[in-house]
């Protein structure tokens, strides 16, 4: 039995494969701890650890010097917290999954001599992972082509992105068919945060669809808290079968029933469309400073499993003509479906999980078993 300790910035898109790797380590009867942000408390509730330790991290972005030299001193005091609580853990390997409040216990990690894996999950390798990259022994990748990743000399092994158990407990549920005159089951949501745009251009979209496609959706659509009234207003108007809500936590089932997805292109989101093989309308997050959702969405599209809607120029009108085509043709989204699930990793937290107990020094029997 070894001791781990994973770090993850806050949000969902760093510590839903983080919890995943977690529960794959608790499975096999090791010790896991999660270094992180104060975000956690709205996503990690549920995470498998037997400790959660806080630890001071910032953004080390902006031209303001004040603001620079603020979020300086931060991360020193993060980094001298992390060394404390690395020192009394005594961890044997640290799993690191990017996110800036990766960045104090990562490079404290390295300083104390512990080994330690850096897991990128997008297929551009982010800031604070390339800040850190020349400290770790190993990268862990999500997609084979990764932006930035080959400046690094280190090890890199092609994991895939670890998806949750809740996704791998569903991920064998054939695609729906769409039979004429049936039932269409959409699923829309923006991430773990909502995405407002979603909530201002699907609504208004679907109600543009020809009536005997109306009356033959059943959607599912997560909104942010402010958002929902409004949204559900349209859909009455429109006489739509819609269930809203700000956090759905049985999402991967909903996904799974699904026959399309509209949604942004996070890591996470790919990972687990892939995994359940849905298709999917992606609108790449505009303004990210390293068009990491675009790049995700861009390989999705490529395959064929998805079809991707730049914010800038989408409107109710052109998605609902979209909606209109795919919608009415199901050997379409059914080859799509197929597609994705090709890209999908199901084995990816067995892989992670194979070189942390490689790196560790513990018994590895299991190396080689998912390649």
């Amino acid at each position: 039995m070894s001791k781990f300790m994973l770090m993850a910035g806050g949000t969902g898109g760093h510590l839903f494969p983080a919890m995943a790797l977690a529960q794959e380590l608790g499975r096999r009867g090791h010790v896991v701890e999660l270094m992180t942000d104060h975000r956690v408390e709205s996503y990690g509730a549920d995470f498998p650890a037997s400790a959660i330790h806080i630890v001071p991290s910032a953004t080390p972005s902006g031209k303001n010097p004040l603001l620079m030299a603020g979020a300086g001193v931060k991360i020193l005091r993060g980094l001298a917290v992390a060394a404390g609580k690395l020192r009394a853990s005594k961890p044997q390997c640290v799993i690191g999954f990017g996110g800036y409040p990766t960045f104090p216990p990562f490079l404290a990690a390295h300083f104390l001599g512990i080994p330690g894996i850096l897991h990128e999950q997008n297929a551009v390798m982010g800031r604070a992972n390339r800040a850190l990259g020349r400290f770790a022994n190993v990268q862990a990748l999500s997609f084979a082509t990764t932006k930035y990743a080959d400046k690094f000399a280190g090890e890199k092994v092609v994991t895939g992105n670890p998806v949750r158990d809740r996704v791998r407990t569903v991920a064998q549920t054939p695609y729906p068919p769409l039979e004429q005159g049936g039932e269409i089951r959409l699923v829309i949501f923006g991430g773990s945060q909502g995405a407002k745009a979603l909530s201002d251009i699907v609504p208004s979209a679907i109600a543009t669809l020809p009536p005997e496609l109306r009356q033959r959706i059943k959607l599912v659509q997560q909104c942010r808290a402010e958002d929902v009234e409004r949204v559900a207003a349209v859909y009455r108007d429109a006489q739509i079968n819609a269930e809203l809500g700000a956090f759905f936590t049985d999402l991967p089932e909903r996904i799974a029933q699904s026959h399309l997805v509209i949604g942004r292109s996070g890591a996470s989101t790919i990972a687990e469309l892939t995994v359940l093989g849905r298709p999917a309308i992606l609108v790449p997050l505009p303004g990210a400073l390293d068009a990491d959702q675009n790049n995700n969405a861009l390989i999705m599209e490529a395959a064929g499993a998805g079809w991707v809607a730049e914010q800038a120029t989408l409107s109710p009108q052109s998605l609902g003509t979209r909606l209109t085509t795919l919608l009415t043709d199901p050997a379409t989204l059914t080859k799509a479906a197929a597609a994705a699930r090709t890209l999908g990793q199901p084995h990816a937290v067995e892989k992670l999980a194979d070189l942390a107990e490689k790196l560790s020094g513990t018994d590895a029997s299991r190396m080689e078993k998912h390649s």
